[in-house]
C-alpha cells in the first residue's frame, strides 16, 4: 500500500498536478546556471551602458521672497477712499515668484546670456528653452523657500544658471508689480504722468488766452472763486477715480464704498452752490463764476483748468510716496538665502543603483523563464493536459 501512494505521488509531480515547495527548489536547482549567467550579463551589460552615461551635476540657490505686506493704511486713510486701489494682498506669494521664474522673459534671457543654444546644440529656439525648463527645477519648501536646482553636464554652468535664476527673479521683481504696495505705486505713477501731461496743455492753453485777450489777472474776488472751484473739481475727480477703483472689489454695502458716495455728493453740491453764486447775496461776498465778465470767460476757463490739474496731480503725488513708503516696507528685495556653488559630487546617473535593480529585475525574468520552461515540459510530457491546451486555444479564437 506504501509503495502505491508514493508512485501516485511521483506522477502527480511527473504531471504537473502538484507543485510544492520542494519542487520550486528542484526547478531553480536545475537552472541555477542559466539564472546566474543571465543575471550577471545583464549586470555586466547595463554596467557598461552606465560608464557611457555622461555625469550630471546639480546646483541649487536658495531664495527667501517676500513672505508679508505690510501698510501704513491710516495714513491713506486722511486721503480717502483712494487708498483702496490697486488691488488686495497676496494669497501665497511663494507661487507668484515661482511663476515668474519660469516665465519666458527669465529663460529667453538665460538663453542669450549663456549662448544655450550652442551648449544643447539646438537651432531651433523653442528647444533650446524646452532643454532649459528640464534641466531646471523650481520648488517651494514647506518653509516657504524657493529652491531653484539646475543639471547640467557642466558643474560651473550648472552654478551659474542657478544663480543666473536669482539675478532674473531680483530684476523682474524691479519691474514687475507683486505686492499690493507696487501695484498702487504704479498706478498712482500713471495717473501722475497722465495729469502732468494735461497740466501742460492747459497751461498753453492759459498762455494763449493771455497773448490773445491781452488780460493778465482778473480780480481778487473772481480769482478766489476760480480757485475754490478747481480745488472742488479736484477733489470731486478723484473721488470718482477711487469710487471706480473700490468697485472693483467691494460691493455697494461697503462702508468705505458708501463714505465715498457721502462724500462726492457733498463735493457736488459745493460745487454746484459756487458756480451758481453761494446766497445769492444774503451776505456772501463771492460771486457765482458766470457773473465775471464775459471777456475775461475764456480766460477763466482756461485758469480753473490749470488750477484744477495742479490740485489733481498734488492729490496723486501725496499717494504716490504713500505707495512707495508702503512698497520699502514690504522689503520687496529677494533675499538669497544660498548662492549655487560649483557641485563637486555628480546627481546622475546612479550607476550602483542602476546595475542593482537591473541584477534584480533579470534574476525575477531568469525565473520567470525556468518555470515557464518546466511547465511548458510537464505539459508536452502528459497527452491529456496537452489536449485541454488545444482546446483552450480553439474556445479563445474569435468566430
Amino acid at each position: 500500500m506504501n509503495n502505491d501512494a508514493s508512485l501516485q505521488k511521483r506522477e502527480n509531480f511527473d504531471s504537473g498536478d502538484s507543485i510544492g515547495l520542494l519542487d520550486l527548489a528542484i526547478v531553480l536547482a536545475k537552472n541555477k546556471k542559466m539564472i546566474v549567467v543571465f543575471t550577471v550579463v545583464v549586470m555586466v551589460v547595463v554596467a557598461g551602458l552606465t560608464l557611457l552615461m555622461p555625469n550630471k551635476y546639480t546646483a541649487r540657490a536658495q531664495v527667501l521672497p517676500p513672505q508679508s505686506q505690510s501698510g501704513s493704511s491710516a495714513l491713506l486713510g486722511q486721503l480717502g477712499s483712494l487708498s483702496g486701489l490697486a488691488g488686495g494682498a497676496l494669497k501665497n506669494p511663494n507661487d507668484t515668484y515661482i511663476g515668474m521664474l519660469g516665465s519666458r522673459t527669465v529663460s529667453d534671457n538665460l538663453i542669450a546670456q549663456f549662448n544655450l543654444a550652442q551648449v544643447y546644440d539646438k537651432k531651433i529656439h523653442t528647444d533650446v528653452r524646452v532643454e532649459l525648463q528640464n534641466a531646471s527645477s523650481i520648488m517651494s519648501s514647506k518653509e516657504n523657500v524657493i529652491m531653484i536646482d539646475v543639471t547640467d553636464e557642466d558643474p560651473k554652468l550648472a552654478a551659474a544658471l542657478a544663480n543666473g535664476y536669482v539675478s532674473e527673479l531680483q530684476k523682474l521683481t524691479s519691474t514687475v508689480a507683486v505686492t499690493e504696495a507696487s501695484r498702487r505705486r504704479l498706478f498712482f505713477e500713471k495717473q501722475m504722468q497722465q495729469t502732468k501731461g494735461e497740466l501742460v496743455t492747459a497751461e498753453m492753453n492759459l498762455r494763449k488766452t493771455q497773448e490773445a485777450t491781452g488780460l493778465i489777472k482778473p480780480n481778487e474776488q473772481a480769482e478766489g472763486v476760480i480757485k475754490a472751484a478747481a480745488s472742488i473739481k479736484a477733489e470731486i475727480a478723484a473721488k470718482e477715480v477711487a469710487l471706480g477703483g473700490l468697485r472693483t472689489f467691494a460691493t455697494s454695502n461697503n462702508p468705505e464704498f458708501q463714505r465715498a458716495q457721502t462724500e462726492l455728493a457733498g463735493l457736488r453740491a459745493q460745487l454746484s452752490k459756487i458756480e451758481r453764486g453761494a446766497n445769492g447775496g444774503q451776505g456772501d461776498i463771492s460771486v457765482a463764476i458766470r457773473a465775471i465778465p464775459e471777456v475775461g470767460l475764456e480766460y477763466v476757463r482756461n485758469l480753473r483748468e490749470v488750477k484744477y490739474q495742479e490740485t489733481l496731480l498734488e492729490l496723486f503725488a501725496k499717494q504716490f510716496e504713500l505707495a512707495k513708503i508702503d512698497e520699502a516696507k514690504e522689503g520687496t528685495l529677494v533675499q538669497v538665502l544660498d548662492v549655487a556653488v560649483v557641485p563637486d559630487k555628480k546627481a546622475s546617473p546612479k550607476r550602483s543603483l542602476m546595475v542593482l535593480l537591473a541584477g534584480i529585475m533579470a534574476f525575477i525574468l531568469a525565473v520567470f523563464y525556468a518555470f515557464y520552461t518546466e511547465i511548458k515540459t510537464r505539459i508536452k510530457n502528459n497527452p491529456e493536459n496537452a489536449s485541454r491546451l488545444v482546446m483552450l486555444a480553439q474556445s479563445m479564437k474569435w468566430r
